[in-house]
């Protein structure tokens, strides 16, 4: 059986590590370790006095990328750096990591293939589970009791809000008259039985209609967008002159948090914007890796 890091890609790899710049001896942050992809290209760039510290909040994510990159650091021997691994979410950055104090920051915003392929978290229609979607399964809040306990006004600005989704209204109606929903399935098949396929453009695949439901859901159970916006007013303090910030995003709404602050952080003197339009993923990228196809890097240097 393929082992969950063997089968998980990390996008944009090359240039995630081309923007970072990572130098010998550095102190680096992987803030959404998630399997340690990116992770593990830092770790063999660092050298014996660099550092990488790793955060993600999803515990089952965290113990397959402590064990990759406790790997990495055995093969290396003598040569490998320091690596601290934390268990909660990025947004907590600014209580572990010293001001100042880091060369790089690289946060990769999408959902991990672990968490997508694995029914039961949740995330996906692609194989029926139970309605979760919590990164950290030990938060409260479940999709599940977002769908059965939200009015039928609430989710719909909340589909439209986190999801984009111009048919809100209908699908919140469906949903409601099909409750109680539990499964990831049920769910599909509600959004799909009110509204039809959605396609990206001429020649694109169809798009399911319960794809920007669900998005929503799992933007709202995790707080994401929250989550993204604390990072970036985080980074300044922590990083030191001549630093970079990398962040990848899957969807408009990361992006668009990503451009508006490096933006107006631009303006104020705190960043040089490295990337004038978003890096994308190439064709033999995609081909390799759909997923990487919405991927948008955006880096930036601290002034």
């Amino acid at each position: 059986m393929t082992k969950p890091s063997e089968r998980h890609v990390p996008v944009l790899f090359n240039e995630a590590i081309d923007f970072l710049r990572v130098r010998p001896g550095g102190a680096y942050a992987d803030c959404t370790l998630g399997l340690a992809g990116h992770a593990e290209g830092i770790v063999r760039l660092l050298g014996p006095a660099g550092r990488l510290i790793g955060f993600d909040r999803d515990p089952e994510a965290l113990a397959l990328a402590k064990a990759r990159l406790d790997g990495i650091c055995g093969a290396l021997g003598s040569q490998a750096p320091q690596v601290t691994l934390i268990g909660e979410a990025f947004s907590s950055i600014g209580r572990h990591i010293e001001p100042g104090s880091l060369d790089g920051l690289l946060a990769d915003f999408g959902v991990s293939s672990m968490q997508l392929d694995e029914a039961q978290r949740g995330f996906s229609f692609q194989a029926d589970g139970p309605l979760d979607m919590r990164m950290d399964a030990r938060q409260g809040l479940t999709a599940a009791q977002v769908v059965n306990e939200a009015s039928e006004r609430e989710l719909a600005d909340l589909v439209y809000e986190y999801g984009e989704e111009r048919r809100s209204r209908t699908v919140a109606r469906a949903i409601v008259r099909g409750r109680p929903v539990t499964t990831t399935g049920q769910l599909a098949r509600i959004v799909a039985s009110a509204v039809p396929p959605m396609k990206k453009g001429r020649g694109a695949p169809q798009i399911h209609p319960a794809t920007r439901t669900f998005q929503a859901l799992r933007i709202y159970v995790n707080r994401e967008l929250d989550e993204i916006r604390a990072l970036l007013e985080a980074a300044p303090r922590l990083l030191k002159p001549s630093a970079r910030l990398v962040v990848i995003s899957f969807h408009s709404l990361e992006d668009r948090i990503a451009k508006d602050s490096l933006r107006e952080g631009a303006r104020q003197g705190i960043w040089k914007v490295l990337t004038k339009k978003p890096v994308t993923a190439g064709e033999q990228e995609i081909e390799r890796n759909p997923r990487s196809r919405s991927a948008k890097l955006r880096a930036a240097e601290r002034q």
